[in-house]
């Protein structure tokens, strides 16, 4: 069963911004109100979008100049909906709104009631095509039911910058293997020093033992000396101490014993070993201790490239997470059942036949917008447009056709067309024609 839908039967608008008084029964889809600039043709749409959408839509100053109240009642055939202003001392105004149907039963919650009626889009199909793409991306997204972009958008962000975070850390890491440098052959285990200290105190021992010897054999060699100078002094005296030849003798004897003994020591005893070169330990230790912080920086630099690899696998997942999020959000889209052939979601934007809609020609723009506009509105059948002096001809003769097809009544704002067959004049505020009536 199909929903009920509306029009304006008749409107009538009083002292809003610049209108004194209109009344207007609209014939055919297509109603277009013209007249100079300052006349008030912009205050007769307002007044039809602010019965219909809410005190919050209203501009600050809505009642005409030197007036305190102001009135449009909108007649949609089976409703009526009359909203009121009202000035208070402050400047500011209070509005009420009443809607009723046609047995007189007023709605307890009108604006509730009106909001099911009026679509999420624009009344005027022009603006769509004024609209930034984002915004106009944002005004698409209520045909795709069932997907929560705004969650999505969230989700994705959450991920992406975890990415951005894993990937600055990723390139942080690498920076810091790649600034630690290490020489190709340097082994992957350090050379163990220890053994190399060993062997140098064990040569260092060795080396004092040969000192000792040495000193001990140059002082035995002394005493061999003095024990020989004494063996020529006793010589030398022996005809003078004969009385201690015999004493001396003895002692010669026995010294001679001695030194023989002591020279047969000294011949048994060899050559002394050569000194262990201690320089070429020392330089092995030095060796060593240069290859074990090679070795250590490669250690380093490996640890930093294992997490540098740890980050960029983590970084992946967050980009295949990013990727199923884009993917859902694709597969939502490509379900949705578009209002126009050729209509659809770009990144951010709206595309047109696959290209970005700011980029198809103006008929294809304006037949898009009118037929989103018509689709978003599909109670309410009426769409305002306040740049119609923007419209040439065969635009004019799109939106007349479009309305004619899909049974909308659109109402047009124009400048300067007082000779357009139909065109409804507004001047000072007043219906050319309701002007003389008045008069009268």
């Amino acid at each position: 069963m199909s929903q009920k839908t509306y029009k304006i039967v008749r409107l009538e608008s009083e002292n809003v911004k610049r209108l004194k008084a209109v009344a207007i029964e609209p014939s055919g889809n297509v109603v277009e109100i013209t007249g100079e600039n300052g006349a008030g043709k912009t205050s007769l749409l307002d007044s039809i979008f602010w019965a219909l959408s809410g005190k919050e839509h209203i501009q600050a100053n809505p009642i005409r100049q030197g007036e305190e109240k102001a009135r449009v009642t909108l007649n949609l055939g089976s409703l009526t909906v009359t909203r009121r202003m009202t000035r208070q001392e402050d400047g500011s105004f209070t509005t009420t709104l009443v809607v009723e149907n046609d047995e007189g039963m007023r709605a307890q919650s009108p604006q509730k009631m009106l909001d099911a009626i009026v679509g999420e889009l624009s009344f005027d199909p022009l603006a769509f095509t004024r609209m930034d793409p984002k915004k106009q991306f944002d005004q698409l997204k209520q045909f795709v039911a069932g997907y929560d972009f705004d969650a999505a958008a969230k989700r994705r962000k959450e991920f992406f910058d975890q990415r951005t975070d894993v990937n600055r850390r990723t390139k942080d890491l690498t920076a810091q293997a790649d600034g630690v440098i290490v020489p190709e052959d340097t082994p992957d285990n350090p050379v163990d020093e220890s053994s190399l200290v060993a062997d140098l105190e064990q040569a260092g021992a060795h080396n004092v033992s040969i000192e000792t010897r040495k000193r001990n054999r140059e002082a035995l060699q002394n005493d061999i000396g003095r024990r020989e100078t004494m063996v020529t002094n006793t010589l030398a005296k022996i005809e003078s101490l004969r009385t201690e030849i015999a004493r001396l003798e003895e002692a010669v004897a026995a010294d001679r014993e001695w030194i023989k003994e002591q020279q047969d020591r000294l011949a048994e005893a060899g050559p002394l070993p050569e000194p262990i070169d201690t320089a070429a330990v020392r330089a092995t230790i030095d060796e060593a201790r240069r290859v074990n912080a090679l070795v250590a920086r490669k250690r380093q630099r490996m640890d930093l490239e294992a997490k540098a690899a740890e980050s960029a696998r983590e970084a992946k997942k967050l980009t295949v997470q990013i990727e199923l999020i884009d993917e859902e959000k694709a597969k939502a889209i490509a379900a949705a059942k578009m209002p126009v052939d050729g209509i659809g979601f770009g990144d951010d934007m709206v595309l047109l036949n696959g290209f970005p809609f700011d980029q198809a020609s103006t008929a294809e723009q304006l037949r898009a917008s009118i037929a989103l506009t018509m689709a978003a509105n599909p109670r309410l059948r009426i769409l305002l447009v306040r740049d119609g002096s923007l419209l040439d001809k065969n635009s004019m003769k799109l939106l007349a056709e479009m309305a004619e097809s899909h049974q909308f009544q659109v109402w047009v704002e124009s400048v300067g067309q007082e000779d357009r067959p139909g065109a409804i004049i507004i001047e000072d505020g007043m219906v050319r024609g309701q002007i003389a009536e008045a008069a009268e």
